[in-house]
């Protein structure tokens, strides 16, 4: 769960609560917006783990502690991963606080060494068709603005300028973050069957421009959160059907 989203953890019938901290070696969290637990329990009837709050590659992590959540879940027998980020918007339809479920991202991290072990052909899509199609379907039927759209994952951690965001749109990305990415990319290679979705905090306006802050941003994902957390537990909920 990405900045200001941990509210689907507090959704859940909790069986125990694991804060990073308890576990030896375990990375800490230091962005603002990620509380650093696991939570484990069940929503909407099923079994989940909670992961909330992630690790960046702006606060110096590798690529291994920036995945190491993702392959601990596939070691643990996790079949289905929902990701979720605050992102910024570029596409000027998009508005704060809509949802956009991810079809496909943009790399933008520099992180070519773990690209280059990505060759497997299942990790060239690694966002699963049916679960965003449902995810599409269930935003729709519980009237929550929601867009299929593309990632742009950025190192950070400063925020974009203006000549960035137009830059941004014309390569084909609808949102811009600085996560996921590594994750999603982790997941496809490990076989788990993928969710990503992206809150909007902000849309940016480059010739119109806003100095925003990460205390902004943390703001626009807690209000945006309630949305997120009604769309996942309807996807989880319908499980069994996709």
């Amino acid at each position: 769960m990405g900045t200001g989203l941990g509210g689907v953890a507090d959704r859940m019938d909790h069986d125990f609560v694991l804060p990073y901290e308890q576990l030896d070696g375990w990375p800490r969290c230091t962005a603002p917006g990620h509380a650093g637990r696991f939570v484990c329990g069940r929503l909407a009837g099923t079994p989940l783990v909670a992961i909330d709050g992630r690790f960046h590659a702006y606060e110096g992590r590798s690529i291994d502690e920036l995945t190491l959540p993702t392959r601990l879940l596939a070691a643990l027998g996790v079949e289905i991963l929902i990701v979720s980020n605050a992102a910024g918007g570029l596409n000027p339809r998009l508005s704060t606080g809509d949802l956009v479920v991810l079809a496909d991202h943009i790399n933008l991290l520099g992180r070519g060494r773990f690209l280059a072990d990505a060759v497997e052909p299942r990790a060239q899509k690694p966002y699963d068709d049916r679960l965003r199609q449902q995810a599409l379907a269930l935003a729709r039927r519980e009237h929550i603005p929601a867009v299929e759209g593309t990632y742009v994952a950025v190192a950070g951690p400063n925020y974009e300028t203006r000549a960035e965001y137009r830059c941004l749109r014309r390569i084909g990305g609808d949102v811009v973050g600085m996560s996921t990415v590594p994750e999603v990319i982790a997941a496809a290679r490990l076989g788990l069957r993928t969710l990503a979705l992206s809150v909007v905090t902000n849309v940016a306006r480059p010739d119109v421009p806003r100095h925003t802050t990460c205390a902004e941003v943390v703001a626009a994902a807690n209000l945006a959160a309630p949305r997120l957390c009604r769309l996942v537990e309807c996807v989880i909920g319908q499980l069994g059907e996709i």
